[in-house]
């Protein structure tokens, strides 16, 4: 853990998403590193909600989808982390709403004079996929509205092989991880814990992140080895098996596309040995199976 501090000790930071995967490692982070955390919670009774709080963190009410909701949760915030507040709907991804969602925090935030948000997005590749879209929309917004903004755009994290991916891909199912990658290409893979320490450390430093656009990954095992890694930190058995194009095709015409563009060599381009100069401790895929992974695959795989 790096040894970043807030800036400020008395105003919170505002965690949007803190009952999800990213939001909720990030407001942990900054709560062990000492911060005034406020989450941004759309139902305070909610488990991970009642978790937060106990582990020091004020709730607040709030919802992209009611603007009224979200000056109260900024009032008095040192700062801001937001992730892509997703909209998907019959058809997929509905990139209007998801876009409106983003620019509705960003404009609170600037109204109620927060001048750094640090917000979450996903992983570029050499050509933008469709889900891609409003996300990239709302970096723009991003840099034209708050004054010192900071983008991350982590690849695909490895809590994904505990089955936290789109249903009939990713996760890990009776010994076989199942997805789109080629089976001994580089595949960029990254902690959730590592979104969260590179948010603290642009809060601790916000002149030295200040418009900044970081692709983040900490590792780049093939599917193969990753899955020969994972059987030997387990001791389950695990292979590898990527899906073909009618199989891709069967799950999702955006899965299929996807699969398409990484055939044809669109891939995400973090560059973990610059990543590590910024934090040394970034994990690889052997370090967070040692560090939680093992343990929490074991129960998994054990429970399924």
């Amino acid at each position: 853990m790096t040894t970043a501090k807030p800036a400020d000790p008395e105003s919170p930071i505002l965690v949007t998403g803190a009952t999800g995967k990213q939001g909720g490692a990030t407001a942990r982070r900054l709560l062990a590193g000492g911060w005034p955390v406020r989450a941004l919670v759309r139902d305070l009774k909610a488990p991970a909600a009642v978790e937060l709080a106990a582990a020091g963190a004020q709730l607040v009410r709030g919802d992209f989808d009611d603007p009224a909701s979200l000056p109260p949760a900024l009032d008095g915030a040192a700062a801001v982390f937001g992730i892509p507040p997703v909209a998907f709907g019959p058809a997929g991804p509905e990139t209007d709403l998801e876009v409106a969602r983003g620019r509705v925090l960003i404009d609170a935030a600037a109204k109620a004079g927060v001048e750094q948000l640090v917000f979450s997005t996903v992983a570029s590749a050499s050509t933008a996929s469709r889900g891609s879209r409003g996300k990239a929309l709302i970096e723009e917004y991003l840099r034209d509205h708050i004054a010192l903004p900071t983008i991350l755009r982590p690849v695909r994290f490895t809590t994904n092989y505990l089955g936290a991916g789109v249903t009939g891909i990713d996760g890990i199912s009776h010994g076989v991880h199942r997805h789109l990658f080629p089976p001994h290409e580089p595949m960029q893979i990254i902690a959730l814990e590592d979104v969260a320490e590179f948010a603290a450390l642009a809060f601790a430093d916000p002149a030295r992140f200040a418009g900044r656009t970081l692709e983040l990954a900490g590792d780049e095992p093939t599917p193969v080895e990753a899955a020969a890694a994972i059987t030997e930190a387990t001791g389950i058995t695990i292979r590898y098996r990527q899906l073909t194009d009618d199989e891709a095709a069967a799950l999702s015409p955006e899965i299929a596309e996807t699969r398409k563009r990484w055939q044809a060599g669109h891939r995400w381009h973090a560059d973990i040995e610059a990543l590590r100069v910024i934090h040394p401790g970034l994990r690889t895929l052997t370090d967070w199976l040692t560090e939680s992974g093992a343990a929490a695959l074991r129960a998994h795989l054990t429970d399924s």
